[in-house]
């Protein structure tokens, strides 16, 4: 009897935003964790995640949604796509994908469009009506960059640590 392949294995697409999602679980904000990977024909060019910049210590700075500037998250923190792109370093990113777990915010969308990925594979769009993401859809759409929601089919992967 001839062996046959796995017919049960994970997708391209599954793989990678599988990886943006692992990599969301290193984020030590409390209270949203984004992951993000970049691919380039089938190869990780990078990974990043939401956290501050390196060398400044998670225990020194705050991670509050509201307060003041000086004492929110907001100032300090890096967003997981532009750790990804920064983390690439120096890459040819162009004509790349990129997964990742929250819809980019516009000033996130900038990098990506610098960076000359071409296309944005989003895991959740929570944010959608808010300028931000209104801003970012409007500049994607100038460049024609696309971006399409990730089909989630409800699979599970179990990883044991």
């Amino acid at each position: 009897m001839k062996v046959q392949k796995r017919k049960d294995y994970v997708s391209w697409d599954e793989y990678f935003m599988g990886i943006a999602l692992l990599s969301a679980r290193r984020s030590k904000d409390p209270s949203t964790q984004v992951g993000a990977c970049i691919v380039k024909d089938h190869k990780i060019l990078s990974l990043g995640y939401n956290g501050l910049p390196t060398g400044c210590d998670d225990n020194q700075f705050p991670w509050d949604r509201e307060g003041d500037f000086l004492n929110v998250k907001y100032t300090y923190v890096c967003h997981a796509e532009l750790n990804c792109i920064l983390n690439s370093h120096g890459k040819d990113l162009t004509g790349a994908t990129l997964y990742v777990t929250l819809f980019p915010c516009h000033e996130c969308t900038k990098a990506i469009i610098q960076a000359g990925i071409k296309e944005v594979v989003y895991y959740c769009d929570k944010y959608k009506d808010t300028d931000s993401v209104i801003a970012s859809k409007k500049l994607l759409d100038t460049v024609h960059i696309t971006y399409r929601e990730y089909e989630k089919k409800g699979k599970v992967l179990d990883i044991e640590i």
